[in-house]
């Protein structure tokens, strides 16, 4: 497999492992309609998470949530929007990004934008 897909799953992974030890229920992983994906669908309390994340090894190239552009967004707001069509019951939810910026020999760095809007 390439590197960057390589690195993506590393950081889903570690993302799912850290929703889960803060309270999140993980409901689907790389759910996808058509051409379109969600990284993590998960729920906490009443609310429903449509999860977005980005991964880079250290900071060279920035930080990772910068490389959720307008347009990446937009495409897991469709994705969202087909998901509660097809899952009717949730009324409550939100868009979040958790960044992962990898540190080897040292424990990632993992950050959680909650409830953002592009």
């Amino acid at each position: 497999m390439a590197g960057h897909i390589d690195t993506g799953m590393e950081g889903e992974l570690l993302a799912c492992e850290w929703l889960s030890a803060n309270g999140y229920e993980i409901l689907h992983r790389n759910w996808r309609f058509g051409h379109l994906e969600i990284d993590i669908i998960a729920r906490k309390g009443s609310f429903l998470h449509f999860v977005e994340v980005k991964t880079r090894y250290q900071q060279q190239y920035g930080n990772p949530e910068d490389q959720v552009t307008r347009a990446k967004f937009k495409k897991l707001q469709k994705a969202a929007h087909e998901y509660i069509s097809r899952n009717p019951g949730h009324p409550w939810f939100q868009y979040d990004i958790i960044a992962v910026t990898l540190r080897p020999p040292d424990a990632p760095e993992i950050f959680l934008l909650s409830d953002v809007f592009l």
